[in-house]
């Protein structure tokens, strides 16, 4: 077993999964013209703080510490967009993802970072990510790859749409008494489509938080 998606009742069933499909799934498909979910909502102020560390410079952007371990890859493979707004967006999604894999590296959904790239529905979703890994006794393991992206401004110029593909074929969960990785074949389980509403922070220059999160899982579009 590797991962695999959580129904919302089963948050501690026996799998290694980041995602959830409670936080919204389907293969809905939008378009341009279409309006952008969550572009009407606000954003708060980051609850946490930044913690001194010893982290490099470029793991630290706004002051907060998302670096992780070496055998824990993130890879954003994807290109800046050319818009101020949107290119912030899509930098701090990924921050976000940084922030989930801290918080179960660390084991805690208390974690700085969480509550800097998170608000609403969007922190309720990496607490329950980081607290069912915190549960299950694992942590995670390899290289997640997060590619084909794309942005999506509103309106208002305070929400983003952002939306990527991620391929998780080489990355496991790992149990942490044992160090047993938690690994199934190759399939299209690997693959997931995540779209999520980004809204900038009020009180911040560049600061963004993920404000509600879709995931479609087994996204063949992604393969």
């Amino acid at each position: 077993m590797k991962r695999r998606t959580l129904p919302a009742a089963t948050a501690l069933a026996a799998t290694a999964a980041l995602l959830l499909t409670a936080c919204g799934s389907g293969d809905d498909k939008s378009s341009s013209n279409d309006k952008i979910a969550g572009a009407d909502q606000g954003s708060g102020t980051p609850k946490g703080s930044a913690q001194p560390s010893a982290a490099p410079a470029e793991d630290k952007p706004d002051g907060v510490d998302v670096s992780l371990p070496k055998d824990m890859n993130l890879v954003f493979d994807w290109k800046k967009p050319t818009d101020k707004n949107e290119a912030a967006a899509l930098a701090d999604a990924a921050n976000f993802f940084r922030a989930i894999y801290r918080g179960i590296d660390e084991r805690t959904t208390k974690d700085a970072a969480v509550t800097t790239y998170a608000t609403g529905e969007g922190l309720n979703y990496a607490n329950t990510q980081i607290d069912a890994w915190i549960k299950g006794g694992w942590t995670a393991t390899g290289t997640l790859r997060h590619y084909d992206a794309t942005t999506r401004s509103a309106t208002n110029g305070t929400s983003v749409e952002v939306a990527f593909c991620a391929d998780s074929g080489k990355f496991y969960g790992k149990e942490i008494k044992t160090n047993k990785l938690l690994k199934t074949k190759p399939s299209i389980a690997d693959f997931d489509y995540y779209k999520i509403i980004m809204v900038k922070v009020p009180t911040g220059t560049s600061l963004w938080q993920a404000s509600k999160v879709f995931v479609e899982t087994k996204a063949a579009k992604c393969r």
